[in-house]
């Protein structure tokens, strides 16, 4: 009976305070959800995707910064219990820490067609977290700038593409933003000439 692979509270209680006491808000996001993928796992689930701004701040090593976390997930039954047990209250769509001052949305129970690596964060404390594949972020972000005329989405993305030039995946990313439901393949042309100068 003693080798029962649950987090106890107190291992809980420990990481909750590291958090707690962290200064970056990035680094408290991603132990945050490192601690759910962590409890998760832990009952032989999956384990969530960072997406969204968060990822965005991560890619950008905090140029751009949210206050809240988006993940994909989708059992949300398993998640909700996770989240409710760890301090979280509910709502509208948020899951809301206010002793933490951490929020949490999870708009995405799936990540349709997103097929570049995702990147994996060792946290310490034998923690990790996943984050949505930097190629399906810039196309997310490109489609933000291009539909939704939003300028620090335009600016990220030149940022991004700057900064992971070399890594990039490019016949992916062109063949993304050639899809019917992103049409931003001129938008990405145009991006790409500006980095290369």
């Amino acid at each position: 009976m003693g080798l029962l692979l649950s987090f106890n509270s107190m291992d809980t209680r420990k990481i909750l305070e590291i958090i707690r006491n962290t200064e970056s808000p990035l680094k408290r996001q991603l132990l945050i959800v490192g601690l759910i993928t962590k409890m998760l796992e832990q009952q032989g689930k999956d384990i969530p995707t960072v997406i969204g701004g968060c990822a965005l701040s991560y890619y950008s090593r905090e140029v751009y910064f949210t206050s809240d976390i988006d993940l994909s997930y989708s059992d949300r039954e398993a998640l909700d219990k996770v989240l409710s047990g760890i301090g979280f209250e509910r709502e509208s769509r948020y899951w809301i820490n206010y002793g933490l001052k951490i929020v949490i949305e999870v708009p995405a129970g799936v990540l349709a067609g997103e097929e570049s690596p995702a990147e994996i964060v060792e946290l310490g404390e034998d923690m990790r977290c996943r984050i949505i594949g930097i190629e399906d972020l810039v196309i997310d972000r490109l489609n933000a700038c291009k539909y939704w005329k939003s300028e620090i989405d335009c600016e990220m993305v030149e940022l991004l593409l700057a900064r992971y030039w070399k890594e990039m995946d490019w016949p992916y990313l062109e063949k993304k933003a050639a899809m019917p439901e992103n049409n931003s393949l001129s938008e990405l042309a145009e991006l790409r000439r500006r980095a290369e100068e």
